[in-house]
């Protein structure tokens, strides 16, 4: 299977909200115009999640509207104690702040003890959140030549879905956890976003894997998914070494056992053999009837080999991501 590259800017969607055929496809930067998701009311579906990565402690951020509530969420943990501080906020018919497109402006959350701010800086991006006894602030730099996975994945004309994967982003800034400051050193820290604009199906499964590091002398970025591209001709698979992202066009395969989450898990396909072993689950699960989530994310260190298409061979090791497996009913 081989999928369209796109190169230059696209709509994603037609004057009249459909999709748009020209937006399927790939990119290694993010040239697809979300301007017509928002506009209507019922599936759509639009988000930021940032996670950041340090020796000592992992933080997350939502920004996100389903169209019938707004999800925030700011989760910070501490990877000594394997304590985790968080607040998650789901508010019916609330609103939240997100740009039109990619860094075409700021994304906000405010809620009862959250608070949230994405801003475009020069060289990259400023991520700041708190919740009680939690905090952080940290820049998610953006290197020249850095490339990002962007996907147009269609179900239909109706139902469709533009991700940008951006991995191994450099960071620096600080974290608070409980009263203690600590440094987010630059080159020992990681930023990963999810950036998601569409229209979804009601009842969806996926996986998603994701790792970023240093192995040896490379630079390396690991982003897999499954499940929820099946059957529609799109993947959201790659691996960016130094910054050049590899697509890898494969359906992956993934082995693996929630009951035994701490069990090594596998992912192979398209020139990729990897393994991820766990050391942590954020496992969540909410059922309010109609809308329910079920979310295993499992934090841990991957490492494996990926052949390019120029046959070129490069191990990897020791790379800090997840793996997760997610249910929604939405």
């Amino acid at each position: 299977m081989s999928e369209r590259e796109l190169t230059t800017p696209v709509p994603l969607t037609l004057p009249n909200g459909a999709l748009n055929p020209d937006a399927i496809g790939w990119a290694r930067k993010p040239l697809v115009d979300t301007r017509g998701i928002g506009r209507g009311w019922g599936r759509n579906k639009r988000w930021e999640y940032w996670n950041v990565i340090t020796p000592t402690h992992i933080m997350a951020l939502t920004v996100s509207s389903i169209d019938y509530a707004a999800v925030s969420e700011v989760w910070v943990f501490d990877r000594a104690s394997q304590r985790a501080i968080g607040t998650n906020v789901s508010a019916v018919l609330g609103r939240a702040t997100l740009a039109s497109s990619l860094e075409q402006g700021p994304s906000r959350a405010r809620a009862k003890d959250l608070a949230i701010d994405i801003d475009e800086v020069d060289g990259g991006t400023r991520l700041r959140a708190a919740t009680h006894r939690a905090s952080f602030d940290v820049v998610a730099e953006l290197p020249e030549g850095h490339e990002r996975l962007a996907v147009v994945v269609p179900w239909s004309t109706l139902r469709f879905q533009y991700t940008v994967k951006d991995v191994a982003r450099p960071a620096s800034g600080r974290v608070a956890f409980d009263g203690e400051v600590f440094d987010v050193p630059a080159g020992e820290s990681w930023a990963v976003l999810d950036h998601g604009r569409g229209r979804w199906p009601y009842d969806i499964r996926w996986n998603w894997g994701a790792g970023s590091g240093i192995s040896g002398d490379r630079i390396i970025g690991i982003q897999v998914g499954g499940k929820w591209t099946e059957g529609t001709g799109s993947t959201e698979n790659s691996m960016l070494i130094d910054g050049r992202l590899h697509k890898i066009h494969d359906e992956l395969t993934w082995d693996y056992d929630l009951w035994r989450w701490r069990q090594p898990w596998r992912v192979s396909g398209g020139g990729l053999e990897a393994s991820f072993v766990p050391f942590y689950n954020k496992r969540t699960r909410t059922d309010l009837g109609v809308v329910a989530s079920s979310t295993d994310q499992c934090f841990g260190t991957w490492s494996g080999s990926f052949r390019t298409a120029e046959g070129e061979e490069i191990a990897f090791d020791g790379i800090v991501g997840w793996a997760e497996e997610v249910h929604n009913r939405w």
